[in-house]
């Protein structure tokens, strides 16, 4: 059953501090939560860094980084107390990032091993995926794929998300077995 953030968004929200979303290399809009079983990841997007127009896209790149530096580091003694709060109300590893400009950096995150059982002609997928350096291993392989489906069919996956949480509701509110 996917996770609903709403509680989870709802207490960060009232835990990230205001300085946050007013500081230079502050909040521009609100910030992105997500979750699983495992794990909520919040990515801070923040807002583009005050550039001479037309700068090229290394100087571009640079400022970018630097800002994301500079609030990971003002921010960090402050992202550890309330992911410890958070860990223990909700039972999940909490992770950060910050987005800029469509990239997304994560600071900490974790990886989770999932175990799953392939015929040869999805080996074969994954082999040539390695094979074509596009990646080094074949679990790498299978993040990729994770990922790219994950892209190409986000509406669709966005709709099954939102049926799974309709029937968690209707359930819910069923008779007790």
């Amino acid at each position: 059953m996917p996770v609903d953030t709403t509680e989870i968004k709802t207490w960060f929200k009232k835990r990230l501090p205001e300085d946050w979303y007013s500081f230079n290399e502050g909040f521009d809009s609100e910030v992105q939560v997500l979750a699983d079983r495992d794990e909520i990841v919040l990515i801070g997007p923040l807002a583009e860094p005050d550039l001479a127009a037309g700068a090229d896209a290394d100087a571009v790149e640079t400022a970018r980084r630097a800002s994301v530096k500079t609030w990971r580091q003002q921010t960090r003694d402050r992202r550890i107390e309330i992911a410890a709060e958070a860990q223990e109300r909700f039972g999940k590893h909490v992770s950060w990032g910050a987005s800029i400009g469509g990239d997304r950096f994560l600071f900490t995150h974790i990886s989770v091993p999932t175990m799953t059982r392939l015929k040869i002609t999805e080996r074969q997928v994954l082999d040539t995926l390695v094979d074509a350096g596009v990646a080094s291993s074949r679990s790498e392989a299978l993040a990729w794929c994770v990922r790219y489906a994950g892209r190409k069919e986000e509406q669709w996956l966005n709709d099954l998300k939102a049926a799974f949480m309709s029937v968690s509701e209707v359930r819910a509110k069923g008779p007790a077995a």
